[in-house]
């Protein structure tokens, strides 16, 4: 017990190191506290510009503890544009405090915990979500109605529901960017793709949404009306354990890979059949958790695990029997990696979040090139808001520098979350020369400032 209060110590006197620094290393930022944990958390579409900001989608959970349901919720998010926030305002935050930035749209009351959300890129009004069972649930945001989570409340009634899974998958779920494709990996350590294509004109059609039909009347009869299901175009086996994340090729509805409690990397090619493509076994020394490809860079895979590194590798040399090795390992975190993520904006640079609550920003270009040892190479911005396990971010497209992330802190603060919307200063990540020119003028134009006597 000892230790376990010293190292809060620690963690309480990182966060305030961190927070004193708040001016210095954001161009904003929002703190946003849960009354319940959220697994997951997703930009979504942008859907109005201003002259300061801009509002858009987020869509979270709450993981509840019984006494209410849990829910997906839809917020909307007014997303600061960048150099307009006041240093004063973005430091000036309350822990307990819920955001202003941050508003509920709509809750749906979701049948078990959401353990994972994924938007469709071909609508962004459809979603899917993984919860403790074998199937994987759709959803029309915009169809479905507006519930209130209290106990009792009967379950909102998915659009879609997809079939195929022998046992329960709960994290690795994937939407496709080339087609309305979706890919789940689960305990049953099998890989399952469906399409979603059929089905997608009468999703985005509310007036025959299962939700939207059944809302007017009793929640009874609503879910007596079953909502449809899709069986898989494809199963693939090829794990030896749970197959913990999947991603799709960026640029292929036909090619995707897939991580698990194995320690592979499996890339697959539905065109060649069901079996691994190319198989890396030991690509770490854990369990993989969570994978990535890059959206602008397609030779380019990263894989988060249990051995606390991030993996990069390239495609092309992967080769047969595990013979790949890995293009870097990035090592800076102290705990079990929990989610890696390419930037929308930039082929080189991208973000890892895990259970020692940092979420370390990478550039895989600046690796050699570091001349302080005692950083790890490759890193260059480390987000230390959270003072409990990052389960979950995610860059916002829309405004690529933005990250949303949240962290389950229960074991910190005995339940709840943490929910922090956050754009580094752009002093960070832009090219060195640029930066020294603007202050350079900066300290010129001071000058020019300065009354004489």
């Amino acid at each position: 017990m000892k230790e376990r209060s010293g190292s809060r110590a620690a963690v309480d006197e990182r966060y305030a190191q961190w927070k004193s620094l708040i001016p210095v290393l954001y161009d904003w930022f929002a703190n946003h506290n849960l009354v319940w944990p959220s697994l997951s958390c997703r930009w979504g579409p942008q859907f109005e510009k201003a002259t300061y900001k801009n509002r858009q989608r987020l869509y979270l959970s709450e993981q509840t503890d019984g006494s209410v349901p849990n829910t997906l919720v839809i917020a909307n998010c007014e997303v600061v544009k960048p150099r307009v926030a006041a240093a004063e305002h973005i430091s000036q935050f309350n822990e307990e405090a819920r955001s202003p930035f941050v508003k509920k749209y709509k809750t749906i009351v979701h049948p078990g915990e959401v353990n994972r959300i994924r938007e469709l890129p071909q609508n962004s009004k459809i979603i899917a979500t993984h919860t403790d069972s074998p199937d994987v649930l759709i959803w029309d945001v915009e169809a479905q109605p507006n519930r209130h989570a209290v106990l009792g409340a009967t379950e909102s009634r998915p659009d879609l529901i997809l079939t195929g899974h022998q046992e329960n998958a709960e994290f690795a779920l994937a939407m496709c960017p080339a087609e309305p494709y979706v890919l789940s990996g689960g305990k049953d350590k099998s890989v399952v793709l469906w399409s979603i294509q059929d089905h997608i004109s009468a999703l985005g059609d509310s007036s025959s949404s299962p939700g939207a039909s059944g809302s007017k009347q009793s929640g009874k009869t609503a879910n007596e009306k079953e909502s449809p299901k899709v069986d898989p175009r494809g199963i693939f086996h090829g794990h030896d354990s749970t197959v913990e994340d999947v991603q799709f090729c960026p640029s292929s509805a036909q090619e995707f890979c897939s991580v698990g409690d194995d320690a592979c990397l499996i890339l697959w090619d539905a065109r060649t059949g069901t079996s691994p493509a190319v198989k890396v076994e030991k690509a770490h020394s854990g369990d993989v958790h969570c994978v990535d490809w890059n959206p602008l860079d397609v030779n380019y895979i990263l894989t988060g695990s249990a051995d606390n590194s991030v993996r990069m590798w390239d495609r092309r040399n992967l080769g047969f029997g595990g013979a790949g090795s890995p293009i870097h390992k990035f090592e800076g975190h102290k705990a079990a990696v929990l989610c890696v993520q390419w930037s929308p904006d930039r082929a080189s640079v991208f973000g890892s979040s895990a259970e020692d609550g940092f979420l370390n920003v990478w550039d895989h270009e600046k690796v050699g090139k570091k001349k302080n040892s005692n950083v790890p190479a490759g890193l260059f911005f480390q987000h230390a808001g959270h003072r409990d396990k990052i389960v979950d971010f995610h860059w916002n497209s829309s405004d690529p520098w933005t990250i949303v992330s949240v962290s389950d802190d229960g074991e910190s603060t005995g339940g709840g979350g943490t929910l922090q919307i956050w754009r580094m200063s752009d002093l960070i990540y832009r090219p060195e020369e640029e930066v020294l020119q603007e202050l350079e003028n900066f300290k010129a134009h001071l000058a020019s400032c300065t009354p004489r006597n």
